[in-house]
């Protein structure tokens, strides 16, 4: 079996600074009226948010094998726009608005085709295995850095 044969998971995509990651919404997303159930919008942006990191070159899981820290939500806003429902095909835009020492502020929207669903500000700050704030890596600074709206590309 080649590697042109073997499945992998849907991946995101960096466009210019937007990073975008499509999802299709399932029936065990949905609420017993037909719409998407609240919290599975923060479900959808977290994966966006996870993919992104991973597209930029941010390895989660080797800071967290080596004890050097981990991203926890520190605040998150949402507006939810317009309801999305059983079968829509939505897409999260991620941006990185703000870049910190220990954190770094991320802009997530979803969107079904032209509308509007969510809009969301996402705190995200790196914290060390004990709960502490930590300046995140240098290389990830980095990489937030380029992806940073007054960076020329």
């Amino acid at each position: 079996m080649s590697a042109a044969d073997i499945d992998f998971p849907t991946a995101g995509r960096f466009v210019g600074r937007e990073h975008r990651f499509p999802v299709r919404v399932y029936f065990e997303d949905t609420d017993f009226s037909g719409v998407v159930y609240h919290a599975n919008y923060l479900r959808f942006m977290e994966r966006a948010r996870s993919d992104m990191l991973r597209v930029a070159g941010i390895d989660q899981r080797a800071a967290f094998d080596g004890a050097e820290g981990v991203y926890a939500v520190a605040d998150l806003s949402i507006q939810y726009k317009r309801p999305a429902h059983f079968d829509d095909a939505l897409l999260i835009i991620s941006t990185v608005d703000q870049l910190r020492a220990a954190a770094c502020i991320i802009q997530q929207r979803i969107w079904r085709g032209d509308d509007l669903i969510a809009d969301a500000r996402v705190t995200a700050a790196f914290i060390t295995p004990e709960g502490r704030p930590r300046r995140q890596p240098a290389a990830w600074v980095e990489a937030f850095t380029r992806l940073l709206p007054n960076q020329t590309l």
